[in-house]
C-alpha cells in the first residue's frame, strides 16, 4: 500500500494527520473517494471566478457595462455542468442538489463584491461594473489558482488568488493571497486549523521569494462577502516536522479514537477497526439519525426495497464482527438502494457498512446520502 507519488503535505492533509494519524494515513491508500455537494459548489465558484479574472476583454469598450452578470453566469454554469459529472463519476456519491445553483449564483456575486472592495469599490451594482474597471481589477491580480510548493517539494499548497496591493499612486505596498471560501463564515476569527492554512500559503510564498515585498494572508468567505486576516507566526518549520511524520509506510499510523476523529466526519470509518471499536465502547453504533454501523444482510427484497439485517459488533480490534442476533428492517432508496443492488450483484455476501442512516426509528432508512460499502477494516498490520 505504499504510495508511489513524491511525498508532500498539504495543509489539508496536516490537519487530517492532526486529528487523527490513522484518519490520515487511510487517506493516502486510494481507497474509494467520496463526493459531496458543498465541496463541488464550492469548486465551480471558485473556477469561475477564476475565469472571470482571466477573461479576454481586447477590444471591448472601455465605458461598457451591463456585460458581466450575463458572462459571469455562463462561466458558473459551464464549472457546474462540469463539477456534475465529476460528482457523479466518483464512486461514493449523494443526490446531485440542482437547486444548489442559485447558492452558487450568490456566492459568486460574493466573491465578486469582495474584487471590487480590493480595488476600493463598494455597492456598485454588478450591471454598472464597466470594462475599465474589470481590467483594474484583473491588472492587480498576479496568480489564479496557483501551485505553492516549497523548493524542496515537500510542503505544497494551491492559493485561490495573489493579488497586488497598490497606494493610491499605483505603487505596489505588498501582496495578497486571498483564499475563497464559500463554507460559513467564522465567528470573530478565523478557526485556528484555517488561520494556519494561510498562514502556511503566506510563508511557502515567503521562503520561495526573497525580495517580496510584505504579504498577508485573508480568507475571503463568499457568503457574506466577509474577509477575515490569518495571523501569526512562521508555521513552516512545524510543517516540516508533520512532513517528516507523515513519510509514506506500508504499516499503517496509529489512531487516536476520540470523538473529534470517531464521533465525527471521517471519509474513511469504513476501513478502520479502531473507529468502530470506540464507538461500540461509547455506546453510539447504531444510535440515532444520521449514525453509522456495521450489519449481515439476511434478506433483501428489491421488489420493496426492503431488507432484514443482523446488528454486528468488534470481535476483537481486527474488525472481525460478531453477530449480536439483533434484527432490524431497513428501507433503501435512491442512492442507498442503487449502491447495495450493485454490491449483490457483485457477488458481495459479508458485513456491510451502512453510513449515516436513520437508525433513531422502528424501520431504518438507508437514502441516498448514506454510504453502503462491503465492511473491509485493515488492521494495525496493514494486510487484510
Amino acid at each position: 500500500m505504499v504510495e508511489e507519488r513524491k511525498h508532500s503535505l498539504s495543509p489539508s492533509a496536516w490537519n487530517r494527520y492532526e486529528t487523527c494519524p490513522r484518519m490520515y494515513w487511510l487517506s493516502r491508500q486510494r481507497l474509494p473517494r467520496k463526493a459531496g455537494m458543498a465541496a463541488s459548489l464550492g469548486t465551480a465558484v471558485h473556477a469561475s471566478i477564476e475565469d472571470l479574472l482571466q477573461i479576454d476583454l481586447a477590444g471591448r469598450e472601455p465605458a461598457e457595462s451591463n456585460w458581466i452578470l450575463g458572462e459571469a453566469d455562463a462561466l458558473l454554469r459551464k464549472r457546474w455542468e462540469e463539477e456534475k459529472q465529476i460528482f457523479h463519476d466518483t464512486p461514493r456519491h449523494p443526490n446531485w442538489k440542482e437547486d444548489k445553483y442559485r447558492e452558487a449564483q450568490k456566492q459568486q456575486k460574493g466573491a465578486i463584491n469582495m474584487l471590487l472592495d480590493h480595488v476600493g469599490v463598494q455597492g456598485l451594482a454588478h450591471d454598472r461594473i464597466t470594462i475599465a474597471l474589470w481590467k483594474k481589477i484583473q491588472s492587480l491580480t498576479i496568480a489564479v489558482e496557483g501551485e505553492l510548493v516549497t523548493k524542496d517539494g515537500h510542503l505544497m499548497g494551491r492559493l485561490d488568488l495573489l493579488l497586488a496591493d497598490v497606494d493610491d499612486s499605483g505603487k505596489l505596498t505588498g501582496w495578497l493571497v486571498a483564499d475563497l471560501k464559500t463554507g460559513k463564515p467564522p465567528q470573530g476569527k478565523l478557526k485556528p486549523e484555517v488561520n494556519r492554512q494561510l498562514r502556511m500559503y503566506r510563508d511557502i510564498l515567503l521562503s520561495n521569494n526573497e525580495k517580496a515585498p510584505p504579504v498577508q494572508a485573508q480568507g475571503w468567505y463568499t457568503d457574506t462577502s466577509s474577509k477575515w486576516d490569518a495571523v501569526g507566526d512562521n508555521v513552516l518549520e512545524a510543517a516540516y516536522e508533520a512532513w517528516d511524520a507523515t513519510k509514506p509506510s506500508e504499516t499503517p499510523l496509529d489512531p487516536t479514537p476520540g470523538q473529534s476523529s470517531c464521533g465525527g466526519f471521517c471519509d474513511w470509518k469504513a476501513w478502520c477497526p479502531h473507529w468502530w471499536n470506540w464507538r461500540h465502547q461509547n455506546k453510539s453504533l447504531h444510535k440515532g439519525d444520521f449514525a453509522d454501523g456495521v450489519v449481515i444482510l439476511h434478506q433483501y427484497d428489491e421488489g420493496r426495497s426492503t431488507a432484514t439485517v443482523e446488528e454486528c459488533v468488534p470481535r476483537n480490534d481486527l474488525g472481525d464482527v460478531e453477530p449480536t442476533g439483533q434484527m432490524r428492517n431497513v428501507t433503501f432508496d435512491g442512492r442507498g438502494k442503487e449502491v447495495l443492488e450493485a454490491l449483490l450483484d457483485d457477488g458481495h455476501q459479508g458485513p456491510i457498512f451502512l453510513g449515516s442512516a436513520m437508525m433513531n426509528r422502528e424501520v431504518w432508512r438507508v437514502g441516498p446520502w448514506c454510504d453502503v460499502l462491503p465492511w473491509a477494516p485493515i488492521p494495525d498490520s496493514g494486510k487484510p
